[in-house]
């Protein structure tokens, strides 16, 4: 997602927003997204399956399944797999180019969520637009 914007003392910005599928090391949610690397992931996703394989091998034959009932569980089953991409980091970068009077400027940050990053992004953009800077108060910080 890149926007074009024009600051109030004239300077064009560019403002733009990308996913982040690895998380960086000293992400402020460090703690929620520590793990033993992919191991644990993939052995509760083996049980899961072998569960439903026993499930299904052990069910009588004349036992009949709604279908309701099997696109119920496999929403079930998506339901993190979906969140957890749905909920992956972006990184919101804006950036000035240089004038005669004015240096180059650049601010960047994380924004987690692909709504709130629509949200944040057009923040941005507004705050650009009204006093030339982004919010000092936002996710946005000032890079050298």
């Amino acid at each position: 997602m890149t926007r074009l914007v024009r600051g109030a003392d004239g300077r064009m910005w560019t403002v733009r927003s990308q996913v982040q599928w690895r998380n960086p090391a000293g992400d402020a949610d460090f703690e929620h997204d520590v793990s033993g690397g992919h191991g644990p992931g993939v052995l509760m996703l083996a049980i899961v399956v072998g569960m439903a394989v026993a499930l299904v091998a052990w069910t009588p034959a004349d036992v009949v399944v709604p279908a309701w009932l099997v696109v119920a569980l496999v929403l079930v089953f998506l339901f993190f797999p979906v969140r957890w991409a749905v909920r992956r980091p972006w990184v919101v970068a804006a950036e000035s180019k240089k004038t005669d009077e004015l240096p180059p400027e650049r601010w960047v940050g994380t924004v987690r969520g692909m709504l709130t990053v629509r949200d944040e992004v057009a923040k941005v953009a507004r705050k650009i637009e009204m006093y030339s800077l982004p919010d000092l108060d936002g996710p946005l910080q000032p890079v050298d």
